[in-house]
């Protein structure tokens, strides 16, 4: 399988190209997503993309907003061959990687819930004792469990970093009352997959969503609990103190921090060997959380 990293709809207007997503316009109220197979680390994307990849998003976003059925969301169609011309006519890029949803105003802040810390929360921790503003114990150890899980929004960069903001930020610039529906969704959210996905032996550490608002109501938009916005560990290998085995993009960090790469410059393409290892662990994460419903 060849990746899809570009689409190109003739007939069809491409609103803009994201990391990983290409968003193109239906009509006034609707839009086309599509998943291609492009992946980004450290704030870049690689010249080269993971097979399949885009597939597998989608597959498990569909997944998640099927069985969340306590939180509204965007979608309207998922299978391509319903879509309207011209999309319907070119399944080489859209079949399985692509969505039909009502446009919503996106609220412009990532809402990331973490019940372990890892990642930049470890970071900030460390400086400050602090996430996003919210004391924690001390001598917490990396990957360690939190004593419940907690909601750190951040801001939504289209390129660049996405930086952790504390919650009274978000509520001086949104308002206390979504930053509020925002927080329960969020954690609800987590709190409803963590739960799923151990019986599948998989340990979710952190996720972020994006929502948005239709008419006046919080809908859940975008991508949820995928390898790309989602920490998965190995339950049977995990234990504090250690990176854990992961299921995510966190491999793909992991062996970019071994060569000599600046994290500045144009990125390397990734060898074929940590291409086709993704594509494991991808495919690994979609059939534990297919196996959840079945």
């Amino acid at each position: 399988m060849e990746s899809v990293t570009s689409t190109k709809i003739p007939g069809a207007r491409r609103l803009f190209s994201g990391k990983v997503r290409d968003v193109y316009r239906v009509d006034r109220e609707h839009l086309i997503i599509v998943s291609t197979d492009r992946v980004s680390a450290f704030d870049h994307v690689f010249p080269n993309g993971i097979p399949g990849k885009g597939i597998i998003l989608n597959k498990i976003s569909n997944l998640w907003f099927k069985h969340i059925e306590f939180a509204k969301n965007h979608l309207v169609e998922t299978d391509f061959s319903n879509f309207p011309k011209p999309f319907c006519d070119f399944p080489e890029m859209l079949k399985d990687r692509s969505v039909l949803v009502r446009k919503a105003k996106r609220i412009d802040f990532e809402c990331v819930a973490r019940g372990y810390i890892i990642g930049s929360g470890w970071k900030d921790y460390q400086k400050t004792g602090k996430i996003c503003g919210i004391e924690l114990p001390e001598g917490l150890q990396l990957a360690e469990e939190l004593p419940s899980p907690i909601f750190t929004p951040a801001t939504k960069a289209e390129t660049g970093h996405d930086e952790n903001i504390s919650i009274d930020f978000l509520k001086k610039t949104i308002g206390s009352e979504t930053s509020e529906k925002l927080a329960h969704l969020t954690l609800q959210i987590y709190d409803y997959a963590r739960e799923h996905l151990l019986e599948s032996g998989i340990v979710l550490a952190d996720t972020k969503l994006e929502f948005g608002f239709l008419g006046n109501e919080i809908v859940l938009i975008d991508e949820v609990l995928t390898p790309d916005s989602s920490r998965f560990w190995d339950a049977d290998n995990y234990k504090p103190g250690v990176s854990p085995l992961s299921f995510d993009k966190q491999f793909i960090r992991d062996y970019l921090e071994t060569t000599s790469w600046d994290k500045n410059s144009p990125p390397p393409p990734l060898p074929d060997d940590i291409v086709s290892k993704t594509v494991e662990k991808y495919e690994e994460i979609l059939h534990r959380i297919e196996g959840i419903w079945t």
